[in-house]
């Protein structure tokens, strides 16, 4: 799972065959039931907990394509993908090694724990409304640690962190795996932490809260919803992404006449780009047309003879942060430029 806590689950469709799959949880050494375990379904609202024999039933639709998580604390967490196949499992966990008796102890990694807080929660939650009307009700049980050498901040917890979003009106159980952002610029004096790339997977439940029906609630989670990860693969599955508003780029040689227009000799052929070579290249107007094209635009101008005027730079800095500033250091003559200029 890569996706902000501020999104909403799997929107399940109507008119599907219901099934129920029950089973038994018990601890593999004493054999004895397991009571008040999680089971449920990967990033949705469909779950339930065993009873004090340690049994369970829950019942899906054919909707849904997640994971089965059966999670108890202490214990390693078990997730069955071939459950469609069975009527009845009988589980038995076992123990975490030292999953209870582990002691954390705060050290000093150059940051303090309110501002690795700070940094986790913005890539946690993300920083949209939605975002915005999240809260983490158990932020103590958060392990947080940052690493000063390879500038990167990691997460963990024992127990599922717990997010209430009020817009969506959904309590989230979120089970960490793992938790990473590294970051490629950081000034800790100047409170300037620029991430590079952020990775972090896990195990989501939803529990509807009492407004979940309100129709300020309703419209949010469509706001939500559209445009999201899942939006985008259920109508990827049901084959009508345009007719759902996503247009899928395939043009990965936009940029070639922008080249040409500098006097490179390429010519496309399908999928193909036949590059014939040059003896000079030619300063002129470019436009930029996506990331890694653009940065080829901004290289071929730095070749080419007289001045080159790369526009629609905000591709470039979608990859590439203070890319002239970088260019100038090697002697490269760069600037920016505003339109007013």
């Amino acid at each position: 799972m890569i996706s902000r806590i501020s999104l909403i689950a799997f929107l399940l469709p109507l008119f599907c065959i219901s099934q129920t799959l029950k089973g038994r949880i018990i601890d593999k050494v004493t054999q004895l039931p397991i009571e008040t375990a999680a089971v449920y379904f990967d990033n949705t609202t469909i779950g339930t907990t065993s009873n004090e024999n340690g049994e369970f039933s829950i019942t899906y639709s054919d909707a849904v394509q997640s994971t089965l998580v059966i999670s108890y604390l202490g214990y390693g967490k078990v997730f069955i993908e071939d459950y469609r196949s069975k009527n009845n499992i009988f589980l038995e966990l076992v123990e975490a090694a030292n999953s209870l008796d582990e002691v954390y102890i705060e050290y000093d990694d150059g940051l303090t724990r309110r501002q690795k807080l700070r940094l986790f929660k913005k890539e946690f939650l993300g920083l949209s409304k939605f975002a915005k009307s999240c809260k983490i009700l158990n932020e103590d049980d958060l392990i947080l640690k940052y690493d000063k050498q390879n500038k990167a901040l990691y997460a963990s917890s024992v127990v599922p962190v717990k997010i209430v979003n009020k817009a969506l009106q959904y309590e989230i159980a979120f089970d960490i795996i793992d938790f990473e952002v590294s970051y490629r610029y950081v000034s800790i004096e100047k409170r300037i932490f620029r991430p590079g790339l952020v990775v972090y997977t896990g195990t989501t439940f939803f529990k509807e809260l009492k407004g979940s029906k309100k129709n300020k609630t309703v419209k949010n989670r469509a706001v939500a919803y559209k445009g999201s990860v899942q939006h985008f693969m259920r109508a990827l599955y049901n084959e009508n992404l345009e007719v759902e508003g996503f247009l899928i780029y395939n043009d990965r040689f936009s940029h070639v006449p922008e080249l040409n227009r500098l006097g490179a000799n390429i010519t496309v052929e399908g999928n193909s780009a036949i590059v014939r070579g040059v003896n000079e290249l030619i300063g002129a107007k470019v436009r930029s047309t996506d990331i890694r094209a653009s940065a080829s635009l901004v290289l071929a101008g730095l070749m080419a003879k007289g001045m080159t005027e790369v526009n629609h730079i905000y591709h470039i800095d979608r990859g590439y942060e203070n890319i002239e500033n970088k260019f100038a250091q090697l002697g490269a003559k760069i600037r920016r430029i505003s339109v007013d200029d």
